[in-house]
């Protein structure tokens, strides 16, 4: 299978590329005040607005460095009534992809505390690599908030 890898600080993390619309530079959001913790702003993307979540904020809180190899990766995320809407993810250092066996990820053996969001780990030469589970980023309270207008658009 076939992963988009970045970091969060000095750790590495995955995503599966299925999941994956496109990978954009960094480009400025619009903010959207009131907007939920870790929700960065807003992009246009193809002319429709992608709410843009700072991964860096949400799991360390710290925002991500704005450095030539941040990106905002536009993931597919799991709605409704069988559809996909696009939820932008800001990285650091998203510059390359890994070809692993699913079977290579183990349970990390500290599940407990830690975000739905973050799965199993696999390991290399360089050390641990940790799988990012996108359809589980947003709690359902958030996911309503920033696709409810989207849900009602034909």
């Amino acid at each position: 299978m076939l992963f988009l890898m970045f970091q969060l600080g000095r750790d590495r993390y995955v995503l599966e590329t299925g999941q994956v619309e496109a990978v954009l530079p960094l480009l400025s959001a619009k903010q959207l005040p009131g907007a939920p913790a870790g929700v960065t702003g807003a992009i246009s993307y193809r002319g429709r607005p992608v709410p843009v979540v700072d991964l860096a904020l949400l799991a360390l809180g710290r925002p991500a460095e704005p450095r030539l190899s941040t990106r905002i990766i536009l993931l597919r995320y799991p709605a409704a009534q069988g559809r996909d809407d696009l939820l932008g993810l800001l990285v650091e250092q998203a510059v390359e992809t890994i070809e692993r066996d699913v079977a290579d990820f183990t349970t990390s053996g500290v599940e407990a505390g830690m975000p739905p969001y973050l799965g199993p780990v696999a390991s290399d030469e360089h050390g641990l690599i940790q799988w990012v589970r996108g359809e589980a980023l947003l709690t359902p309270e958030i996911r309503d908030i920033l696709f409810r207008q989207q849900a009602t658009e034909p």
